[in-house]
């Protein structure tokens, strides 16, 4: 252990002396896909982070972290995930409002070898989001080792703003973490650690023009939070929140960064080619009940960055690109935000700590729960009527804050403690940090959202805390949106709905259904032994089904109906 200590302690002195700008390392910036069809591969890897033995990691088309997927709002985007991982996993798509069965969460579990082929429409503004594994309680465990990436979705209206959008230049996306590194150079599975990455780059050095910047931030920790600021102090605009621009730049100097939640900042470099500045987080002035202002001396918690100020980037400042942009728009877009007069219920939910949880996966001394109780993922606890527009009031009695995050919707915050948000969080949201209660006051936090579509009986959307062990000990609950003018479902006693041909097929199979109004929502294929090697959420299949990559052999198709949810199966061989 002692030996452990003084690795980690000679790490962060590097990192943290500034007479060692020899030590820095170029920020990586991930690589992007664009289009409206992308491939994702997910496997483990071996990353070099530290000289000596690699680090065995996860990542996505790489050996850790992802892709920066290019989104056009308006477009349809197909997603093919392949899970070559040793184990089960999801791929959740932040922030993103589409059906519950695309959502990635924890109902749509893709076994190892499986295809997954979800798809939408995308109708979020521009900003930025991400995707991430969402397995219960393997969450925490599946984004230590880097999977994970940043999605980027462009509008007309963000397209026609003169801000800064050359990627990896003067756009510049920047994911925020920390990671505990054993003497063996492994990640251990723990809430915080020791070493800050930056892009998965330990140590990082970055050079920019000198002239506006954009910054594309998120925090991907899996605890910490992170009060973001600059070492000289100086301001920096707010353009974005995590689902949309703003209406106006907001000028700050600090801005406290919860897990899941994203910014977009513009920083000023004009006249300053030839310096440097560093991109801190000034987290000694937290409290010690937001996750990152504790210093625990020993434990699981116990981590050199708890409670102190730490640099995060390296930022040198070299000379004006031939178009450079020099100054920020005053006005950037006309948010119409959701009306409180117009919701048709306040629901009521808890956020609470309990000593009496007996989970031996519970961390901590306390279980941080919502609504009096831990995770089921057989249990719904509402059904959201399609259309509502619903005020959702958080009641916690918990002593530490909690970065809350809803799936399906972004929302606008009414009130924190009945104060309204600060401008910079004045717009579209989809995680609100609900602070500790303040001695024996409890805190209440309101936002506001509409369900307008994307009804679905039987897959749920989520909401949770977004802090990664949290979610995985059980704090996080469900809710299916439920469209309560549909008829009678029909088909209900016809097991026998589809056949399948030619079979035995070669590249192709094509479906015949007893009623051709049958609309499917589901098909999922396996083979002789019941592994599932392709899952396709409500399949377009006029055009049939490839096989034509599966091996020769006897295989399964289950077919779930839209309407009914029943389940039927054929077999079919391929040649």
């Amino acid at each position: 252990m002692k030996s452990k200590l003084i690795y980690v302690l000679c790490i962060v002195f590097l990192f943290c002396s500034s007479s060692y700008a020899q030590t820095y390392n170029q920020l990586w910036i991930p690589d992007t896909l664009s289009g409206t069809v992308f491939n994702l591969t997910m496997t483990d890897n071996f990353t070099q982070i530290l000289p000596g033995n690699q680090t065995l990691t996860s990542g996505i088309n790489g050996n850790f972290w992802g892709p920066t997927l290019f989104f056009n709002k308006g477009d349809t985007v197909h997603l093919n995930v392949q899970n070559n991982l040793n184990d089960s996993t999801t791929l959740h798509w932040h922030g993103f409002h589409l059906p519950a069965v695309m959502d990635g969460g924890p109902h749509q579990v893709i076994p190892p070898g499986a295809l997954w082929q979800p798809y939408w429409k995308v109708t979020n503004n521009a900003s930025t989001y991400w995707y991430h594994p969402h397995l219960h309680t393997m969450t925490e465990e599946q984004i230590t080792k880097g999977l994970g990436g940043l999605i980027i979705v462009r509008d007309s209206i963000e397209s026609s703003l003169a801000l800064p959008r050359t990627y990896g230049v003067d756009d510049i996306p920047l994911v925020l973490t920390d990671r505990d590194i054993s003497t063996s150079n492994q990640f251990t599975i723990v809430p915080y650690g020791d070493s800050m990455l930056v892009n998965m780059t330990l140590r990082p050095q970055y050079t920019v023009p000198a002239q506006i910047v954009r910054f594309r931030i998120l925090n991907g920790a899996i605890e910490r939070s992170y009060n973001i600021g600059f070492s000289d102090n100086r301001n920096f605009s707010v353009i974005s929140s995590d689902g949309g621009l703003l209406n106006a730049p907001v000028s700050v100097n600090r801005y406290l960064l919860h897990t899941g939640e994203r910014i977009e900042i513009l920083v000023d470099f004009n006249g300053q080619s030839s310096t440097s500045v560093e991109l801190k987080s000034f987290n000694s002035t937290l409290s010690g009940f937001i996750a990152g202002g504790e210093n625990f001396p020993n434990g699981p918690f116990a981590n050199y960055l708890g409670h102190k100020d730490f640099n995060m980037l390296h930022i040198n400042v070299a000379a004006q690109t031939s178009t450079p942009i020099i100054s920020i728009p005053s006005v950037l877009t006309n948010n119409v935000l959701l009306n409180v007069n117009t919701s048709n219920i306040t629901r009521t939910l808890t956020i609470s700590d309990s000593t009496g949880v007996t989970n031996p996966t519970i961390l901590g001394p306390n279980a941080f729960i919502l609504n009096h109780r831990l995770f089921n993922i057989n249990y719904n606890d509402y059904q959201v009527p399609l259309g509502n527009t619903e005020i959702w009031q958080i009641t916690s009695s918990s002593a530490f804050g909690h970065p809350f995050h809803i799936h399906d919707v972004e929302f606008n915050i009414i009130s924190v403690n009945g104060v309204a948000p600060v401008p910079a969080q004045a717009g579209w949201k989809d995680v609100v940090f609900v602070p500790g209660k303040i001695g024996a006051t409890n805190t209440v936090v309101k936002f506001i959202a509409k369900f307008e579509d994307y009804a679905d009986s039987l897959h749920p959307f989520m909401y949770h805390c977004h802090i990664a062990l949290h979610e995985d000990e059980g704090m996080m609950g469900q809710f299916v949106v439920k469209n309560t003018s549909t008829g009678i479902a029909q088909n209900a006693n016809n097991t026998e709905t589809f056949s399948v041909y030619p079979n035995p097929a070669n590249d192709r199979l094509y479906f015949m259904f007893n009623d051709p109004a049958i609309k499917v929502y589901y098909v999922r294929v396996t083979n002789a032994i019941g592994r599932t090697l392709l899952m396709l959420p409500r399949p377009e299949l006029q055009g049939g089904l490839d096989i034509s990559n599966f091996k020769s052999g006897l295989y399964f198709i289950h077919l779930t109906d839209e309407v009914t949810k029943q389940t039927s199966v054929h077999k079919f061989i391929k040649n």
